[in-house]
């Protein structure tokens, strides 16, 4: 994902960084300040010692909260018990593209979503179809199906999205999209 300029007075999505296993407890607090958050989550089935097995809703990108800002309201933010900071460069946050955030909400609506390792490498591809429509990844298989892994670079996290092999298509810059 690409940053773009901070204009004065305008709300921005940016990424909060949090202390890990925080993220819910800091979305609860952003929102008592009547700060808007997104905490995109997925599900898993954890097995205790005891053998008791339970569902458990784990942050999609660890260690992250995003917060609708402006520039002004950074300091509410950090104010949050757990916040380490916002991301940006060493003079100042740097904002996320809405329309990014935006996709990527609307996409995960009904989507199974989980974690994955932050790649580089491999067929890059773009979504042209669907909700998630224009968002650009990495083709992989996962679990017999095909995943694009979405990156958002800024704060090195990606996941992965099932998606059917028609709802793609292959970047320019990328080699020949194979099923």
């Amino acid at each position: 994902m690409t940053t773009l300029p901070i204009s004065n007075g305008m709300r921005s999505w940016f990424a909060v960084y949090t202390a890990s296993n925080h993220e819910k407890r800091v979305a609860q607090h952003l929102q008592v300040k009547e700060i808007e958050t997104f905490l995109p989550l997925y599900s898993v089935t954890k097995r205790w010692k005891n053998r008791t097995t339970v569902k458990v809703e784990l942050p999609l990108f660890s260690g992250y909260v995003f917060a609708r800002i402006t520039p002004t309201e950074s300091a509410r933010v950090l104010q949050v018990p757990m916040v380490y900071s916002i991301v940006g460069n060493r003079r100042e946050p740097a904002p996320l593209p809405d329309a990014e955030i935006e996709k990527l909400r609307a996409g995960l609506q009904g989507r199974q979503a989980h974690p994955f390792p932050y790649v580089k490498a491999g067929n890059r591809v773009r979504v042209r179809s669907g909700a998630m429509a224009g968002l650009e990844g990495i083709v992989v298989r996962t679990y017999g199906s095909l995943s694009v892994v979405l990156s958002v670079e800024m704060i090195q996290k990606s996941i992965a999205v099932h998606v059917e092999a028609d709802e793609l298509e292959s970047c320019a810059q990328s080699l020949p999209l194979s099923a």
